[in-house]
């Protein structure tokens, strides 16, 4: 069966040679007469797997030594708790509110302390991101938390707020390796694995030093989630997830060879360009983000009508593109367009909405009319 066009959210796609070459080695791990699977944590072997996967990342990333660099399981979402009981040492942190996962971080944090939402997109149903001149970050914050791609509404932070002296920390799961970063910006930045770098599962966390060095902010702190000791254990205070580290440490070869986080880069924004344009020339598709707020990684659109939507979904099915529903909390239709997506999965899907979109005339000029009618009742 001929591989399908993956545009799920995550887990997502990975790249082909990555997938083969796990294949290759799945029943004997580079002569050691068994799989990957079934290796201790504790061998040679795996500790060049894990050593390797740190090193890669860091060097395509730009990691500093002053940063600490985690492999812990729980996915992203542990990390709600994990953040604040880390670093909400006076008990006061600032959360920017973009939408779901955001959300989802600032009410774990209440549990840990007073958690102020700095600014929020939820008026404009997370259409948008914050604009950075419209807030202001308190100088006393342990920290100041974003999630930098919102992967359910489609939106994108293309401008980083200025948190002054407030150490920024930020959920980058969807983004994560999608382009190159300045880390030095950060305090803490996280990721779970499956959109961009493996299976699930895994979450990387790369944090400042310093901001551990004196171990959790909460005594009732797990030390499973103590930064601290999981920094001075390399990942391993436990039986860490040893298939998926091997398995990031494959894709980070993987984006390396390709020309690293600039031709990923390049490759995301030609991707992205295609789809957008797709939508913006529609008359019966629209994009749910605001162009200036719209995410590389995820666009996310709809017709309008459920009906329309539900059709287009199975129709996409029935071509070898899965994944295209959105999430369950808004409707519509998703595609999710990370690193190992190609480029042609993104002509597929267009050219199958063109196709869609001619063989519903009447949707579309009634459509066309409405958004004419909206544009109208803004502008009085």
């Amino acid at each position: 069966m001929a591989r399908v066009y993956n545009f799920g959210a995550g887990p997502a796609t990975m790249p082909v040679p990555v997938l083969e070459q796990i294949q290759s080695e799945l029943l004997d791990y580079h002569g050691e007469g068994l799989s990957i699977l079934e290796m201790s944590h504790r061998t040679p072997a795996f500790s060049a797997v894990i050593g390797h996967a740190e090193e890669t990342l860091r060097r395509l990333m730009g990691i500093p030594d002053t940063y600490a660099v985690l492999f812990l399981q729980g996915g992203a979402t542990l990390q709600f708790a994990g953040i604040p009981m880390n670093l909400m040492r006076t008990g006061r942190a600032g959360y920017i509110r973009s939408g779901l996962f955001s959300t989802l971080a600032w009410q774990e944090a209440q549990k840990h302390g007073e958690a102020l939402v700095v600014a929020s997109s939820e008026g404009t149903g997370y259409d948008r991101v914050p604009d950075p001149g419209s807030y202001t970050v308190p100088q006393d914050l342990d920290y100041l938390y974003l999630c930098e791609n919102n992967t359910i509404y489609g939106t994108k932070f293309w401008e980083l707020p200025d948190a002054g002296a407030v150490p920024l920390v930020s959920d980058v799961s969807s983004c994560f390796l999608s382009e190159p970063v300045d880390v030095t910006r950060y305090g803490l930045v996280y990721a779970g694995v499956q959109k961009n770098a493996g299976p699930a599962g895994l979450s990387c966390v790369i944090v400042r030093r310093d901001l551990i060095a004196r171990g959790p902010a909460k005594a009732y702190c797990p030390s499973y989630l103590d930064y601290r000791v999981q920094d001075e254990k390399d990942s391993m205070m436990n039986t860490p997830n040893t298939f998926g580290i091997y398995a990031c440490s494959l894709v980070f070869d993987w984006i390396e060879a390709q020309g690293g986080l600039e031709a990923m880069r390049e490759r995301n924004r030609a991707k992205a360009a295609l789809m957008y344009a797709a939508l913006d020339k529609s008359s019966l598709f629209r994009a749910h983000a605001q162009k200036a707020s719209r995410s590389m990684m995820n666009a996310t659109f709809r017709t309008g009508s459920k009906e329309l939507d539900d059709e287009f979904i199975a129709g996409a099915e029935a071509r070898g593109m899965i994944g295209v529903r959105a999430h369950r909390s808004t409707g519509g239709m998703r595609a999710s367009m990370y690193n190992a997506l190609p480029l042609e999965a993104v002509e597929a899907l267009t050219a199958y909405m063109e196709e869609f979109e001619a063989a519903h005339p009447a949707e579309a000029e009634a459509a066309a009319a409405g958004a004419s009618g909206e544009k109208s009742a803004r502008s009085c």
